[in-house]
């Protein structure tokens, strides 16, 4: 297998990586060196990436050690040629865009080119939310989840001018294996968090999507007159736990 390799040596957790691509969309992936002798091998490995359609990408790395990019062009049609450089450490790491990933062995998020490359990405969490608890615990929880190296579907990372808020909503739900829902009393009084809601929990009783349910400034009465089976299922309470300690623990579940 082909690919455009770049040995960054030894960096330290949290460590910016910025690809630069000209020419059609790729695959991009971060790799410490045990994935990417993996990699390299055709063994089932771990990445931070994916497939990159906009640039440049940016990608932090989740710990210490010595790291590989691998770009390559993978179920893809076209060239790529790329530039690869390690963003001096005072630059800011939680504000910067994830990328889209592409059907992976584990892992996040992406950019467009020449190529509209039509893949529906997979991700490990779709956040439900409502838009007034983003400043206080939606946005920066994604942002740590994603620094963490969970693949997070959240709308300000995947919508774009233009897009059906439909049918991104619905590929995202489709393409995910957790559902976070941030419950709040905003939460409650949406249309759009109850169609995502609805979605979430007809995965979960069909098997294939595990509910994590998120209680931010709202009482447990109010959640059971919400829903009596949502207030049913171990929550995380904001009031009581930190966005560290929430992601953490989703990181921890998620990843292992």
């Amino acid at each position: 297998m082909k690919f455009i390799h770049t040995d960054l040596g030894n960096l330290d957790k949290g460590r910016i990586v910025e690809i630069t691509l000209s020419g059609s969309a790729a695959n991009v992936q971060l790799l410490d060196s045990t994935n990417f002798c993996n990699y390299k091998n055709g063994r089932r490995y771990r990445y931070i990436g994916g497939l990159a359609k906009r640039s440049p990408v940016r990608l932090a790395t989740t710990h210490s050690g010595h790291w590989h990019v691998a770009i390559d062009m993978r179920g893809l049609v076209g060239r790529v040629n790329a530039s690869v450089k390690v963003l001096p450490t005072s630059l800011p790491t939680l504000n910067q865009q994830p990328l889209s990933s592409i059907p992976s062995l584990i892992h996040n998020r992406g950019l467009g080119l020449d190529n509209d490359v039509d893949i529906d990405p997979e991700y490990d969490v779709f956040i439900s939310h409502a838009s007034e608890d983003k400043d206080d615990i939606v946005r920066p929880l994604a942002q740590a989840l994603v620094a963490k190296g969970v693949k997070v579907w959240y709308d300000e990372f995947e919508m774009r001018i233009g897009d059906s808020l439909r049918r991104k909503i619905d590929k995202g739900l489709a393409n995910s294996r957790f559902g976070i829902v941030v419950i709040s009393k905003d939460f409650i009084k949406k249309g759009w968090t109850n169609y995502e809601l609805d979605g979430i929990i007809t995965k979960a009783i069909s098997g294939e999507q595990i509910i994590l349910p998120i209680w931010h400034n709202i009482t447990k009465k109010e959640v059971i007159d919400y829903s009596p089976s949502l207030a049913d299922k171990l929550a995380r309470n904001t009031a009581i736990n930190t966005v560290e300690e929430i992601s953490d623990e989703i990181a921890e579940l998620i990843l292992g």
